[in-house]
This record gives C-alpha cells, structure tokens and sequence, in this order.
C-alpha cells in the first residue's frame, strides 16, 4: 500500500522498445542506437462530424449528396473538413499571446525535428504540452516517441523502407486465402514441369492436393482450418470497424474514402491475430489503432501517407507491447494482469485522495473495474472526443514512465 506523497520512479527510462520483439515474428531486432491523405488541420479547428440527418457541418444539400461527381471529390479529398471555430470572446491581447505561444511550440518543433540527431528528451518535453495540428508534426512526433523512427534522421529512409518491405512480405504471407496460395503452388509446379517448347506428351498429370492444403482438412496444421478460424475474427473485427469513431466520416459510411480506410485496418488487425496465437485480436483494440492510423493518413508528406498501413501496424505494436498483457484473458489473475493493475491504481487513489478512495469504496461501492478498466486498456480513446484524444495521446506518448505508469498516475 503506498503511503504518504506520491512518488515517481527514481529514473526514467525508454517506454517502447526498440525492437518490435516477439510480438511479431519476421521483424529482425534492431540495435539500440539505431534505433496518410493530404488533410492539414490548423490549430484552432475542428474536425466535421456527421450529423443524425446524414449531412456534415459543411451544410452540402441532398442533390449535392446524390450526384455522382460530387461523390468522387469526397472520395479524393479527406471526408474529415474542418472549420474555424468562432473566435474567443474577451480582450484580443489574450487571443494574441495564445498565437504567438502557438507558434513558438510550432518553430521549437520544427527546430527539433529538422536536427539530424533528435533529442528525445527534448521531444518528450514538447510533445507532453501538446503537439501542433497539420504539417504532418504530429505523425513524425509520435513515430519517434514509440521509437519506430531511430534518433539520427540519417536512417530515416533506411528504416521506413525495411519495415514497409516487411509489412508488405508478412501480408502477403498471411493475408492471402489458402486457395490462392495454392494456385500459385500449382502455377510454379506446372511451369517448372512443362516442356521448354510448350508441347506435353501423353494425358495432362493431376496435381496431388496434400491434406494439409484440403478444404475439409479439420487438422490443427491445416491452412484452411486456420484460415476459417480466422475468418470469425475477421467478421468480429468488421463488426468493431463499423463501430469505430461512427461520427466521424473520416471512419464511418459508405464512401470509397472511408470504406478504404477501414479495410487498411482490418488488414493491421487481422496479422496482428495471426501473428498472436495467444493473444488474437480482442475487441477494443479497434479503437487503439484509430488514432495511430488517422495521424499518420494525415500526413501532409504524400509518400508517408501512402504507407499510413505499413507505419501504423508497426506503430500499433510497439504501443500494445506496454500494455500487451491486459488483453490476455490467461493473465487477469496474475501480477501482470489487468487486474493487479486495476488494485494498483486503488491502492495510488487511496495514497493521494482517501476520501475519495472511500467513497467510491464504501458510500458507493464501486469497484476500479466499472471506472477505469476501459481507461487502462483502452488508452482513455472512448472517454474523449477525437480532437481531445489526440491531445492527450501527445503527453500519453510522450511519458517516459510508459504508457500504464502514465495512466495510472495522472488518470
């Protein structure tokens, strides 16, 4: 039980690792020292939601909506428009100073990243005030801060380039159905097989389909009894993407925009189950990887955006990799389970606000389970709207404790 003020570890340390480690086979380990769209948001503004008569902010009228080149500008330009925000009532010299604060924290920034050796413990401490909107600042921020960018910039490209190969490998390894790796098994087999001239003699051979590559195979090493296995997940995860943010347009409706954007997702989630027998896909995750795929899909840097899929799997790994083991249900009991995290934060809450502790204790009775189980394992993503959660993601991210030791001491 902690008693007295509240202590913060004595040192800080790295909070992600520097390697995406065993929770994806296929990504090498990295050494220590080495370690998308075109939408801008300024500061200021606000994202377009969608409002209950299917119209967003911008006021478009029905026959707009219908007619079909209106339809293909949406689908090309972010379905998430911005408008200014009314300008703050009270003395302009209020007004003034929060501009030139702005952008202060804005040319710091910029200064931070142009360096060819990042400081992240300078970054840290930009990032932890709140991290500015457009330029695609954010998105480079945050890469660095999970450490899926290496300090020197010199690598940079290196790094991006190898990861996006191995994203592209491992979805290709295991994305694909079983039918249509077979077809490229027996495409390979009949080319080697044929004669140079083309001419066969004799009755064409058929192929032997191994029971491992059988469709009514029920053996655990079967690729088609691993494939429908996956299938379930697969239908879970669709359910959970059309619940992902559906005020949002950016992630809900219709649009090829949209419909796009969810499918990059599914495809993260997905390898994230195959690659994690154990763990699978679990729901919520959904609404962890939403943030990390917008930021980066936003990216003002078009060739970033591109490889918004690529960057935020691996992204969206090294975040889960802190809080990994509240996901699995083998682990709730033990020490690393979400359970003794939960009793943890009692035991802070009691050391910091006993009469709070007790209230919610004894008066009410309610247990940390019903309050913060969806703030620990969901990163606090369903207690704020997206502009909010973004913000608090820049000093989540940016915590040098790590991601739950934040959560826990400032929740």
């Amino acid at each position: 039980m902690l008693k007295g003020k509240l202590k913060l570890p004595d040192k800080a340390k790295r909070a992600f690792p520097d390697r995406l480690g065993s929770l994806v086979a296929g990504f090498e380990d990295k050494e220590e020292g080495n370690r998308g769209s075109d939408l801008v948001f300024e500061s200021g503004e606000e994202l377009e939601t969608i409002q209950p008569n299917g119209y967003g902010s911008g006021g478009e009228s029905e026959n707009d909506e219908d007619d079909e080149d209106y339809d293909e500008k949406v689908d090309r330009e972010s379905d998430l428009r911005v408008r200014p925000k009314p300008e703050r009532e009270g003395p302009g010299s209020v007004s003034v100073l929060a501009a030139i604060a702005a952008d202060d924290k804005r040319s710091d920034l910029e200064y931070e990243l142009s360096q060819p050796e990042i400081n992240l413990e300078k970054l840290q401490r930009i990032a932890s005030a709140g991290l500015p909107d457009g330029g695609g600042l954010r998105a480079t921020a945050w890469k660095l801060l999970l450490g899926y960018l290496p300090p020197s910039r010199d690598l940079w490209e290196k790094e991006l380039i190898e990861n996006r190969l191995k994203y592209a490998k491992l979805k290709e390894e295991l994305l694909v159905s079983p039918s249509q790796l077979t077809r490229k098994k027996v495409g390979a087999l009949s080319y080697c097989d044929h004669p140079a001239d083309g001419v066969v003699a004799g009755p064409l051979k058929r192929h032997e389909i191994s029971e491992e590559d059988h469709p009514l195979s029920l053996g655990k090493a079967s690729v088609w009894h691993q494939y429908f296995q996956h299938t379930e997940i697969a239908e879970q995860i669709d359910r959970d993407l059309q619940r992902t943010h559906p005020d949002l347009k950016f992630f809900s409706g219709d649009s090829s925009f949209s419909r796009k954007h969810r499918e990059s997702m599914r495809s993260i989630l997905l390898l994230f189950a195959k690659l994690n027998p154990v763990i699978r896909y679990v729901q919520g995750m959904n609404e962890v990887l939403a943030p990390i795929y917008y930021v980066f899909s936003t990216d003002t840097n078009e060739q970033n955006a591109a490889n918004a899929e690529a960057d935020s799997f691996s992204c969206f790994v090294r975040l889960l990799s802190d809080s990994v083991d509240h996901f699995c249900e083998q682990l709730d009991n033990s020490a690393v389970g979400i359970l003794s995290t939960l009793s943890r934060l009692s035991e802070l809450l009691k050391a910091n606000d006993e009469e709070l502790w007790r209230h919610l204790e004894f008066t009410t009775k309610v247990k940390p389970q019903y309050y913060a189980f969806r703030w620990i394992t969901l990163l606090l993503t369903q207690e704020f709207n997206f502009q909010c959660i973004m913000r608090i993601w820049d000093s989540l991210l940016s915590s040098p404790y790590g991601v739950q030791v934040f959560l826990s001491l400032f929740t």
